[in-house]
């Protein structure tokens, strides 16, 4: 049987305010790198009150990374320094490539029913690849793949690889894979993944047992650790289980049902120099970006 992943941490989301006074829950960021290489930060924004939401995310520039937005309900308006411009719906991935630089702006305007949900996560770019040209990849909901299992699991496949059914968004640098994952009640999905890479899950409804173990080991619950003979406690809606070194991971449901993001990606191994919305490898750098923002020539490629 391949190795199967430990968990190495479990982090419960907490509340920040972000952009113009949006309300999030973020479950990692700055302080956790890099235990999540190649990844920086990963934000729920789910909110059923338009007043912390509303005010959105004015223009303001990125840098050196990826930002991934997964609509689960609502919309967000987004526009940028490319003449680009358009409404991600419910479903819908915005994988947009910041590379040498972009200035944009994400206004959330929620549903009919004033409720808005979605997630938005940082990639980094190695150095080789920081200053290359912008580009969005925007993907609706009928281009995302769903496959079932034979065990009832439905697996929505955004980036990656099951069973040979690959996700739209292909071609990128740290080879990422993000599924979004429904298990229904007790049933187990047990799920293959690349050796070396940082895997991580974030629970958005229900709750589940992640990595069944047969001999005792440790993980970490803010900061404590606790030791278990079995299996982890059950994860619940708004955490994220960091799994350790390993080949696959196992999960299982016992009454209640469980669906998660899974997102896994190779990790860079560079220095990160992080201030706002820019990450580059070096101080020197981001002192550059700063300095080319105030001074208007921060844009390195336009459209026609």
């Amino acid at each position: 049987m391949e190795k199967e992943r430990k968990i190495r941490k479990v982090i419960h989301s907490k509340p920040t305010i972000e952009g113009a006074g949006v309300h999030l829950k973020r479950a990692f960021g700055f302080g956790e790198v890099p235990a999540f290489d190649p990844f920086l930060l990963f934000d729920d924004f789910r909110s059923n009150d338009p007043k912390y939401y509303l005010k959105g995310f004015p223009w303001h520039p990125h840098r050196g990374i990826e930002t991934i937005t997964y609509v689960l309900r609502g919309d967000v308006e987004h526009v940028d320094s490319m003449g680009n411009k358009g409404v991600i719906r419910s479903g819908d991935v915005q994988w947009m490539t910041a590379g040498s630089g972009i200035i944009h702006q994400e206004m959330p305007k929620g549903d009919e029913s004033g409720r808005m949900g979605g997630f938005q996560l940082w990639a980094n770019l190695p150095a080789a690849q920081k200053m290359m040209n912008p580009r969005y990849r925007d993907v609706q909901s009928s281009q995302i793949p769903e496959i079932s299992t034979g065990k009832g699991v439905k697996i929505k496949i955004i980036c990656g690889e099951v069973k040979g059914t690959h996700g739209p968004v292909q071609d990128l640098v740290t080879d990422p894979e993000y599924l979004d994952v429904a298990v229904p009640s007790h049933s187990e999905f047990i799920h293959p993944t690349k050796s070396g890479h940082t895997v991580f899950a974030y629970v958005i409804e229900g709750k589940g047992c992640f990595c069944r173990q047969k001999n005792p080991f440790s993980y970490e619950v803010e900061g404590e650790n606790y030791f278990d003979l079995q299996r982890s406690p059950d994860v619940t809606n708004g955490s994220l289980v960091l799994f350790d070194k390993g080949e696959q991971i196992a999960v299982s449901t016992e009454e209640e049902p469980l669906r998660f993001l899974l997102v896994s990606g190779k990790p860079i191994g560079e220095p990160v120099a992080w201030y706002g919305p820019i990450v580059m490898n070096s101080h020197e750098e981001l002192e550059i970006a700063f300095e080319e923002f105030n001074s208007g020539t921060f844009i390195k490629h336009k459209t026609a």
